[in-house]
């Protein structure tokens, strides 16, 4: 863990309190009008940071939560949330990270260098995909179009706003959830 990253684990509380009242960081938008998918999360495949293929199929019957992660973010905490989150409802939902360096060059390392700072400083087990692209645009991970593009699930266009944006998909697969980076995963929207 670099000097930043350590400073950055320790004032991660006043953080989360700061930005979680102070700006849209802390924004949770809800599919009320319960629109369902046009296209299937479920007919897409993510490729791990081990190279491994991870086939979303194998999900139906459990919530999924999709986070846009970066190692050097004030939000990099979350992590330690996420594996909490993870450890206590892995029955029931499925937590996968998705190493991105689209916010101000905060996710610098390669995908083995990601993977080895998230289980020794926090301990993740959950999967963690290739270093990818979530924002829009023409190398946007297709898991993302689909995030954020109505036409493809069916209601919601909001890209993330910042690292630890997250995404909640139902048993069935219907996004039913954003919420922004100041939301924690163990918040009671979320839990």
């Amino acid at each position: 863990m670099t000097f930043k990253q350590a400073v950055l684990k320790k004032i991660y509380p006043l953080i989360m309190q700061f930005t979680k009242s102070s700006d849209a960081r802390g924004r949770v938008k809800k599919n009320t009008e319960n629109a369902t998918p046009v296209e299937s999360i479920y007919d897409l495949k993510i490729t791990l940071n081990n190279d491994q293929e991870l086939d979303l199929k194998q999900f139906k019957g459990k919530k999924m939560l999709l986070v846009n992660t970066a190692s050097n973010c004030g939000y990099t905490g979350q992590y330690e949330e996420l594996q909490q989150l993870h450890e206590k409802s892995k029955c029931r939902l499925v937590i996968i990270g998705f190493s991105a360096n689209d916010f101000k060059e905060q996710e610098k390392g390669n995908d083995s260098e990601i993977a080895q700072f998230c289980q020794l400083n926090f301990g993740v087990t959950f999967p963690l995909s290739k270093k990818s692209h979530v924002v829009k645009g023409k190398e946007q991970h297709p898991v993302y179009q689909w995030l954020t593009q109505s036409e493809k699930n069916g209601w919601n266009n909001r890209q993330p706003e910042w690292n630890f944006s997250k995404y909640l998909i139902d048993e069935n697969g219907i996004l039913t959830h954003y919420f922004g980076s100041a939301v924690s995963p163990l918040s009671s929207d979320i839990v």
